[in-house]
C-alpha cells in the first residue's frame, strides 16, 4: 500500500463520490451520443441498393381504374415518352385534361386543338432543353397512347391525327401482353 499525503480523509463510501473524492465513474449518464458516421454509411448503402435494384419497366404508364387496356400478342417494352390517356370520359396528356370524349364524338373536326397545343408545348420544351444542354439528341416524335378498349375508334382517330399534326408521328399503343401472362400481367406497347 502506498504512502498517503496527510490531510482530510473521507470515509470509504465518500472517497469514490464526485463531490468529495476522485471518483466520477460512480453513476453513468443516461443519455447516449448518436454516432452519425455509421448512420450515414447505412443510408448510403440503402440508397445504392435501391438505385441498383430500381427498374422502370412497366412503370412508365400510370394505371387508372377507368382505363382497361386491350390485349395484344406482338408487343415490345414500353419506353419513356409523353402519354396521352383516353378513358370513356376524358382525354388527358401527362395528367392535364384536354377534352371530354362526349364533346369529341359530337364534333366533326378531325383534330383536337387543346391536345395539339399541349403536345406542341411539350415538343418545344424538349427542343429547348436539349439545345441549352448542347445535346445532339433530336426529337423523334414518339408518343404513347393509353386508351380504354371500349373507346370509339372515332375518338382514337382524332387523338392520332392530333398527335401527328403536333409532330408526334411515332405512335405506340399501351396494351396488356396476352398469352399466359394472367398472374403477372405486363404492360407493353404495340407500335403503329
Amino acid at each position: 500500500m502506498g504512502i498517503k499525503v496527510p490531510g482530510k480523509r473521507y470515509g470509504k463510501r465518500l472517497e469514490h463520490s464526485k463531490v468529495f473524492g476522485h471518483g466520477g465513474h460512480g453513476k453513468k449518464n443516461g443519455n447516449a451520443d448518436l454516432l452519425i458516421t455509421p448512420l450515414v454509411d447505412m443510408f448510403v448503402i440503402i440508397v445504392l441498393f435501391l438505385i441498383a435494384n430500381f427498374s422502370a419497366t412497366g412503370e412508365v404508364l400510370m394505371m387508372t381504374k377507368d382505363i382497361v387496356l386491350p390485349e395484344a400478342v406482338n408487343v415490345k417494352e414500353v419506353e419513356m415518352h409523353p402519354v396521352v390517356m383516353v378513358s370513356n370520359d376524358q382525354v388527358s396528356v401527362s395528367g392535364t385534361i384536354v377534352g371530354r370524349v362526349e364533346d369529341l364524338t359530337k364534333d366533326e373536326y378531325l383534330n383536337i386543338p387543346a391536345l395539339e397545343e399541349k403536345l406542341r408545348d411539350m415538343k418545344k420544351q424538349f427542343e429547348d432543353l436539349h439545345s441549352m444542354a448542347g445535346g445532339t439528341e433530336t426529337f423523334k416524335g414518339d408518343v404513347n397512347i393509353q386508351a380504354n378498349k371500349d373507346v370509339q375508334f372515332k375518338v382514337i382517330k382524332r387523338v392520332m391525327f392530333s398527335c401527328a399534326t403536333a409532330g408526334y408521328s411515332n405512335i405506340n399503343f399501351a396494351v396488356i401482353q396476352a398469352g399466359g401472362a394472367a398472374a403477372g400481367e405486363k404492360t407493353a406497347a404495340a407500335t403503329h
